[in-house]
């Protein structure tokens, strides 16, 4: 039995590699807690979509263990995999069903099958039961596709970059629907999206990968908290380079005389970084941020 301290998510040490040469990651280590919903930020071909599939035993890690439920990925029971819902950029099948048939079809598969659910989202839509899938828009496919995964009624919800061919409008129907339903179930989601505005709405925690390494694992809140971008009005003609001897100063930039730095460290740091590097720094000011802002700062521009 899973104890309710125990992650749902487990990942330890995991590496990938593709073919023999470029290494995707190396000794990944994180844990996914129970009730929380976190996402997984990074640049394209930094591993999202290669840990999901690991995930889900599509993939075979070439070092390092994950578990979900407490039980290996590799020896998971089928009643432990029947509780995971995974849901791959929003795709449906049998577009040639009505929203009525496919809902039908798709329940004789989930013993734990709540209609309920489905319905209430496609009544959002202002679609009827007897609209046939392949008369919908992109957006309106994707909707139904979530409504599916949410009435499997699962444990654990697995999203890969949800967002993809939805519009604002659809966007943050998604986002604020998922977000009503795993807080009110008590469901532990698992998700990425290259659209960050719409994961800081949702989010409680996050894991922002560079390539091969995990740059922080925290709370939406805390890094928002915690980590701070400085500008200031440089004077002179070349910036030291001051995120050198890990210096705690991340991704400096110099764009004519404005200067932009990110870091976890108090401004009382960031002004004894700047003296001991002789620079004389005007109109030195800690800059509000959106968790995109955040993900820039950490990850950098390019």
């Amino acid at each position: 039995m899973l104890n309710n301290q125990e992650p749902v998510i487990s990942v330890k040490n995991l590496t990938q590699r593709y073919g023999k040469g470029r290494i995707i990651y190396q000794d990944l280590s994180f844990d996914v807690p129970k009730g929380r919903i976190l996402g997984l930020l990074g640049k394209n071909g930094t591993g999202k979509t290669t840990t999901i599939n690991i995930l889900m035993g599509y993939l075979k890690p070439q070092a390092g263990e994950c578990r979900i439920f407490g039980e290996s990925i590799t020896e998971m029971r089928p009643e432990t995999r029947a509780r995971i819902a995974l849901l791959i950029e929003g795709h449906v099948q049998y577009a040639f069903m009505t929203i009525e048939q496919i809902e039908r079809f798709y329940s004789h598969f989930y013993p734990k099958w709540n209609k309920d659910a489905y319905y209430e989202l496609m009544h959002k839509l202002h679609v009827s039961p007897n609209q046939h899938i392949s008369t919908m828009s992109c957006g309106q496919r994707s909707q139904v596709a979530l409504g599916l995964i949410l009435a499997q009624n699962a444990d654990l919800l697995v999203l890969d970059d949800f967002s993809l061919g939805l519009d604002p409008g659809y966007r943050r129907l998604f986002v604020e629907y998922l977000q009503e339903y795993a807080k009110a179930e008590d469901k532990t989601v698992f998700m990425t999206s290259h659209i960050i505005q719409d994961l800081e709405r949702l989010i409680d925690d996050c894991i922002i990968m560079d390539y091969g390494r995990i740059l922080t694992q925290t709370s939406v809140r805390d890094l928002m908290r915690d980590f701070a971008r400085y500008t200031f009005t440089f004077d002179g003609d070349n910036l030291p380079d001051l995120s050198e001897n890990e210096s705690g100063i991340i991704n400096p930039s110099l764009i004519k005389n404005e200067v932009e730095l990110y870091t976890f460290k108090s401004r009382e740091y960031v002004d004894k970084v700047l003296a001991e590097n002789g620079i004389k720094a005007t109109n030195l000011e800690r800059r509000d941020m959106s968790l995109e802002d955040a993900f820039i700062g950490l990850t950098g521009k390019y």
